[in-house]
């Protein structure tokens, strides 16, 4: 039977499915590992289910047992694990794509929602309460009739359009490659994040994190946006360069910020903190019960699905 590190915590019935698949060393405390003790407690190990608070830089990966054959990524995303550095040592990497879409996109509505209609000072003001209600208290901006610029129109991307076209959104788009029209529907394409970014009243960032989109909102880019935008991000922190967005928050370039992420997670850029117009949550896109099991479920299937047939469909590298 093979012997699986499980870094964190997982959903409790999805650990004991893996209790009945494998040997299993679970992280109880749920206490993020270094990584000298990931190396130790993975020593006699087959294989690791990992999550996106442990960094696989090459340092570490090039020190795992060479019993290691399989990383299994708890999440869509898997920039947490030098790619390259585990091709060089025969070792397999897949992620959880499909499951969490869902609950991704009703968390970049909320931020989206919470950013336009001032929520952050709207907590505020109900929880001192020492407001008093006239007709130019905290005005926000409208979804109704708005452009929503997505940024990333894949699985959670569309499903976010799916959703703010109820809310009267016209969905304007970028994407690495233009959409089949059964899939486009109304949306408008955009060849350039330039000409996507102009017309955008609200974004959506829904793309991947990769050298090509690290930072790729930056002072320059923010300059392309309607004076006033109200700025999502659902995705990853990277995709923002910080210094530039605060400057444009506080300038009035960017109405407002919505963050589900952001760099250096949970060590927060500590002026968003002091800023108004910025409502943040800690990460919590996939976090309902259905899709964190489903995840889960996801992560030891792939592992199981690679020992049993030598192969696995969501395998990344």
């Amino acid at each position: 039977m093979k012997k699986i590190l499980f870094t964190r915590k997982l959903i409790k019935t999805s650990e004991d499915y893996a209790s009945q698949l494998f040997k299993v060393k679970f992280n109880i405390d749920d206490e993020l590992l270094t990584k000298e003790e990931i190396i130790t407690q993975s020593n006699d190990c087959d294989g690791i289910i990992s999550t996106v608070t442990e960094v696989f830089d090459n340092d570490i990966i090039s020190k795992l047992s060479k019993r290691i054959v399989i990383i299994s990524n708890f999440g869509v995303g898997f920039n947490n694990i030098d790619i390259k550095a585990a091709k060089k040592r025969n070792i397999i990497v897949t992620n959880t794509p499909d499951v969490l879409t869902e609950a991704t996109a009703e968390i970049a509505i909320l931020i989206i929602l919470g950013a336009a209609r001032r929520a952050t000072e709207g907590i505020k003001y109900a929880r001192n309460k020492n407001w008093k209600w006239s007709s130019n208290f905290l005005i926000g901006k409208e979804l109704n009739q708005a452009r929503l610029g997505i940024l990333g129109m894949g699985r959670v991307g569309r499903a976010v359009a799916h959703r703010a076209r109820s809310f009267g959104m016209k969905i304007h788009y970028y994407n690495r490659v233009r959409l089949s029209p059964d899939l486009e529907k109304d949306s408008v394409y955009h060849d350039s994040i330039k000409s996507l970014f102009s017309v955008s009243d609200f974004l959506s960032i829904n793309c991947s994190s990769t050298k090509e989109t690290k930072h790729i909102i930056n002072k320059k880019t923010l300059n392309y946006f309607p004076n006033g935008a109200v700025i999502a991000n659902s995705a990853r922190g990277e995709i923002i360069e910080d210094d530039s967005m605060i400057e444009a928050l506080k300038n009035g370039k960017v109405f407002s910020l919505g963050l589900d992420v952001y760099n250096g997670e949970p060590n927060i850029h500590p002026e968003y903190l002091t800023l108004s117009n910025v409502f943040v949550l800690p990460h919590l896109g996939s976090a309902t019960y259905t899709t964190r099991k489903a995840m889960s479920d996801l992560a030891i299937d792939n592992i199981r699905e690679f020992f049993e047939n030598g192969n696995c469909k969501n395998i990344v590298n």
